[in-house]
Order: structure tokens, then sequence, then C-alpha cells
């Protein structure tokens, strides 16, 4: 059987940290931003990791970490 090929659109997204977690970027940053507070914003920066196991394993198989 031949390898599976990485998802590249996943690949952009997701990265997998050391200990094994997916790490992915938060959404609404994007555009309509003046109605937004500075504090929302700012938090919308940060990186988090994707809680849902069964998710993060579908993510994983994509990108094949």
């Amino acid at each position: 059987m031949p390898k599976m090929k990485t998802h590249s659109g996943a690949a952009k997204r997701f990265t997998v940290t050391g200990t094994g977690k997916v790490k992915r970027l938060k959404a609404f940053k994007s555009h309509i931003l003046t109605k937004k507070t500075s504090k929302r914003k700012r938090n919308l920066r940060r990186a988090t990791i994707v809680t849902t196991n069964g998710e993060a394993k579908n993510i994983k198989r994509l990108i094949q970490a």
C-alpha cells in the first residue's frame, strides 16, 4: 500500500507539540476588528490546544505526525 500524503491545508493550520498535543491558532481575527475589544483581539493572538481527542486524532492522521 502506498504512503499516505500529508494534507497541505491541515499542515498549514496545525502543528504537533513535543508531548503530542495538537496546536492551532484561533479564529475570528481576520476582519471586522473595529467592534472587537483590544482584550479580545489580544487573546485571539495566542495559539491553543485542540481539546477534543477525536479531532486531534483525525488531525494527526492528516498531517502524519
